[in-house]
């Protein structure tokens, strides 16, 4: 009965090791999800999904401030950090496929003297 604890924590830190490396690989989101999304569905995506991403990341600083801090962050929220940064990513580039507008590439309506 002791694999079980011994397996979970192997995973979990396999996945945390997985995380540290930035690249096109998603795990937990699936890279056509977004497809069919029009542009204001994907802004309102990035929206949610960025105030997400914000809520974990202050649960996770919460949690490192407590005892075991590193180990509540990998079991608790590490998995849905992963999830919801591989959407922004999946959503961005969806985004530039479709040459949407986006904070990055907004125009200013003033002009340069």
């Amino acid at each position: 009965m002791r694999v079980a604890p011994s397996f979970a924590l192997a995973i979990s830190t396999l996945l945390a090791a997985c995380t540290a490396l930035d690249s096109q690989l998603t795990v937990f989101a699936d890279p056509a999800k977004y497809d069919f999304y029009n542009c204001e569905q994907l802004a309102a995506q990035r929206t949610t999904r960025k105030l997400r991403e914000e809520e974990l990341k202050s649960l996770m600083d919460k949690a490192e401030r407590g005892t075991g801090g590193a180990f509540v962050n990998v079991i608790a929220y590490k998995a849905d950090y992963t999830e919801v940064r591989e959407d922004l990513k999946l959503i961005e580039r969806t985004a530039r496929s479709k040459k949407c507008s986006s904070p990055d590439n907004w125009q200013s309506n003033s002009a340069v003297r």
